[in-house]
């Protein structure tokens, strides 16, 4: 992933309004994050912990969505997986609900994902950090097909949000 700007992760949020991108929690190390490794830049809000947010290139321009995630509760003990990477948490996905964008979205009209709880899934695909015994199954693909999967299935949620 190419590095994004605080003006442009700003500027490419499609599914909430222009005064709400501008209030939102951007990370602030922007310039330290390994965007090499990035397939897109997943962050929760510090001071709103259900709130998180994802800012992806897509045919050459950003697109960024608003999320909200589930709150913590005794059914994530169990094992489940992202469907965004395909790895496995005991714990560690989370369903997170994006508003549609323009109109739908005004509506309350909304689209969910399964996805890692701490939005990591470029690290957990290139196998930079670890979910634990067996959070990746063995598989005969190249880490190159991996990414354009995970990147595959990121893009269809993010049409899903845009359609």
């Amino acid at each position: 992933m190419k590095p994004l700007t605080e003006q442009e992760i700003r500027a490419a949020f499609v599914n909430c309004t222009k005064g709400e991108a501008k209030r939102l929690a951007i990370p602030r190390d922007l310039a330290d994050r390994r965007w090499e490794d990035l397939d897109y830049l997943g962050w929760r809000d510090p001071q709103a912990p259900d709130r998180a947010y994802l800012a992806v290139e897509l045919d050459g321009r950003p697109k960024a969505l608003a999320l909200r995630s589930s709150t913590s509760g005794s059914w994530q003990a169990r094992r489940s997986m992202c469907t965004m990477c395909l790895t496995t948490h005991s714990g560690g996905v989370s369903l997170m609900v994006a508003p549609k964008a323009g109109r739908a979205g005004q509506q309350g009209n909304s689209v969910g994902a399964y996805i890692c709880s701490d939005l990591a899934c470029s690290l957990y695909v290139r196998g930079k950090r670890d979910a634990g015994v067996g959070a990746r199954l063995p598989e005969t693909i190249t880490l190159e097909e991996k990414i354009g999967r995970t990147v595959a299935n990121l893009a269809a949620f993010v049409a899903r949000v845009t359609g």
